[in-house]
């Protein structure tokens, strides 16, 4: 006999982190619920699910939030710092300048997200992934995409220094303007992304990757090199 408290569904609530403490016997589902600026730091909210909700300057830093479904949610300038976030699930949501910093993302999916701006540095990633999602002028550094299939991903402007992209394969993204420096590519296929605004520095990344001729030509015009 399960003797657990079963789900309960909240909707339409503003809720506080005393509201959200009286929930905790049992994994909660909240849909359109706004939770805009409370301070979450540290519960343990595994398992929980969001739908459709707010959180935009929560602060859910050192939160356990191992298994939780996000789904549609909007979280501006939400905090994830040093949360464990492992096996949990992001879908159609925006967490725009959002910090994830040393943030546990182990078997972590973002599907047709925004993160515009976020910050993704010193995460632990392993399993990671990103799919159809916006990563313009986020900050990875030193993050490992090695042998990852990256579809439709944005990475203009990103903050790309040190990442691993060997033997990476790109489908319908952009490292448009991205600041790529320390890079490696090695075994990488950029056929199916956006190498504009390449610098003559960068370069060099891209000895032994697989690139179109139209893009070879791309990037010989972008270091100035007329070809006839």
């Amino acid at each position: 006999m399960n003797d657990l408290p079963s789900r309960r569904t909240v909707r339409d609530q503003t809720l506080t982190r005393r509201d959200l403490e009286m929930m905790l016997a049992s994994p909660q589902t909240l849909i359109d619920c706004c939770l805009d600026e409370a301070d979450l730091s540290e519960l343990d909210l595994s398992r929980w699910q969001f739908e459709r909700c707010s959180l935009r300057h929560t602060d859910l830093s050192r939160a356990r939030l191992e298994g939780t479904h996000w789904q549609s949610c909007r979280g501006a300038f939400a905090s994830f710092m040093a949360s464990d976030l492992t096996e949990a699930v992001f879908i159609a949501s925006d967490f725009n300048n959002a910090s994830f910093r040393r943030a546990g993302l182990q078997s972590v999916k973002f599907t047709r997200c925004k993160l515009t701006g976020a910050n993704l540095c010193e995460i632990k990633g392993l399993g990671l992934e990103f799919e159809e999602t916006l990563l313009v002028n986020a900050s990875l550094i030193g993050h490992s995409f090695r042998k990852a299939d990256l579809t439709r991903i944005d990475f203009s402007q990103a903050d790309l220094r040190k990442c691993d992209f060997r033997q990476t394969a790109f489908t319908a993204c952009s490292l448009r303007e991205a600041n790529m420096e320390g890079a490696r590519f090695a075994g990488a296929d950029l056929r199916g992304a956006d190498l504009g605004g390449v610098r003559l520095v960068d370069a060099s990344l891209f000895r032994g990757t697989i690139i179109s001729r139209e893009q070879a030509g791309q990037l010989l015009g972008e270091l100035g090199l007329i070809v006839q």
